[in-house]
């Protein structure tokens, strides 16, 4: 087992964040039922998980990275479909 490097582990958790944060939107657009859409997403996705596949292989402590980078582009993406539209407060938010 080689020594971890820090720009690979870096581009492990970007790889993985960017293609789970992919995923959610290919999702959203399947619910949505536009085809187009889910069929961009879906390429964008597959390009993505290969560059994360391919680094932790090699070394499969890169697992624990990628499941760092799929928990941040869940959670970033859900936040980006969950916010509120312009001029009206978050669910359970006070009223002013």
């Amino acid at each position: 087992m080689s020594a971890i490097n820090p720009l690979t582990a870096f581009g492990v958790v970007l790889a993985t964040a960017a293609t789970d944060a992919v995923y959610v939107m290919f999702t959203s657009a399947v619910v949505a039922k536009r085809r187009v859409s889910a069929a961009s997403w879906s390429s964008i996705w597959y390009m993505l998980s290969s560059f994360a596949v391919i680094s932790y292989t090699e070394n499969w402590i890169y697992v624990a990275f990628a499941a760092v980078g799929s928990w941040i582009g869940a959670y970033a993406s859900m936040t980006f479909l969950h916010r509120p539209p312009a001029g009206q407060a978050p669910v359970g938010a006070a009223p002013e």
